[in-house]
């Protein structure tokens, strides 16, 4: 496929500049951690993971020797405190680290850490990764202009995210999919419309099946479905807009089936037209949060400089905004086209209503 061979070439960890840090010192995303990501790299062997049905998971099992676990328990315990709780020590006599799990693949190689609730075996997955700028990035505009609020620190060169419960959208389609009535099938080509134009709108890459999560909700009589993005290493980073777009990846091609069949094209204009208002909202709520990150990210380097020649050139020619020729960088051009979404919001704000007396 073409959108793959356009990302063949792996994309580099961008430090987290002066600037940045400041941001999330300023909303409380850097907090001081007692371990890094480079002290779990220690382990000294691993075994695979298996899934149900006895398929590598690609994830292996790591294990340290006897006094390196034995601090990385408590340092772990203590991260899941601060993650989830006030950061104190006393909950530590009840959790119990069951497991850490390394990812083979991809470009973060985060870790899986399984926290257990000894008292009644409830049990948190978080991950500790390598802290890239770009993904940040992702996660705060995920945190502001999605549905979902985000939950993550920073400290030096170490990411802590919380885990983002759902099932593997390829697991979904493969699996549940076939076993949905007609009514559902429609509402998933309905989320799907609307995830797919979140994603361009804010320059979401790489949300190929694997990527994202179903999250169903069990609603009186009926289950509602929501489509739910897990990975942010791809925020801004590409040159050609179409892998900002799901639809184009061809582990997605089952729910652009399910909307080329359960949706007629006034519908999915409709559905596109209500995804940009309510991103336009979330902007203007954000108001000087996402301003703020903004500023930051539009002098950040996060991505390659042939990438964002290549991608003001395509925005350009499907928006015809000239603010976009003038784009140096990934952030500039998120910037402009998040102001482009606002500009062409045509709803009424409540300070307008009360201004000029205007009747809902």
């Amino acid at each position: 496929m073409e959108e793959e061979r356009l990302m063949l070439k792996k994309k580099p960890t961008y430090p987290v500049s002066d600037a940045l840090d400041t941001y999330l010192k300023k909303y409380s995303r850097k907090i001081e951690m007692p371990i890094l990501y480079d002290d779990l790299l220690r382990f000294i062997g691993s075994v695979a993971v298996y899934d149900d049905n006895d398929e590598d998971t690609l994830w292996v099992r790591v294990y340290y020797n006897e006094y390196d676990r034995k601090e990385i328990d408590t340092s772990l315990k203590r991260v899941y405190s601060l993650l989830l709780s006030d950061g104190s020590a006393h909950i530590d006599q009840y959790l119990n680290v069951d497991s850490i799990d390394y990812c083979t693949f991809g470009n973060s190689k985060p870790f899986r850490v399984k926290v257990r609730n000894v008292l009644n075996d409830n049990f948190t997955n978080f991950y500790v990764k390598k802290a890239d700028a770009s993904r940040i990035y992702g996660l705060e505009l995920e945190h502001m202009l999605s549905p979902y609020n985000l939950n993550f620190m920073v400290y030096k060169d170490t990411l802590i995210e919380e885990h983002i419960a759902g099932i593997p959208g390829d697991v979904f389609i493969k699996e549940m999919l076939p076993k949905c009535t007609e009514s559902e099938k429609s509402q998933l080509a309905k989320e799907f419309v609307k995830f797919n134009e979140r994603c361009m709108i804010r320059l979401l890459g790489d949300m190929r099946s694997y990527n994202y999560v179903i999250v169903a909700t069990h609603d009186f009589d009926h289950v509602v479905y929501r489509i739910r993005a897990i990975d942010f290493d791809q925020q801004s980073f590409e040159g050609r807009l179409k892998l900002y777009r799901p639809q184009f990846f061809k582990e997605n091609f089952q729910m652009v089936e399910l909307v080329r069949k359960k949706l007629l094209k006034d519908s999915i204009d409709q559905y596109k037209l209500e995804e940009r208002s309510i991103v336009a909202k979330r902007i203007i709520s954000s108001g000087n949060r996402i301003k703020l990150l903004d500023k930051v990210c539009r002098k950040d380097t996060i991505s390659l400089p042939e990438n964002v020649e290549m991608l003001k050139g395509e925005i350009f020619e499907l928006t015809k905004d000239v603010k976009f020729k003038n784009c140096t960088t990934m952030g500039e051009i998120i910037n402009i086209a998040l102001d482009f979404v606002k500009r062409n919001y045509k709803g009424v704000s409540m300070k307008q209503i009360l201004e000029h007396n205007i009747k809902l």
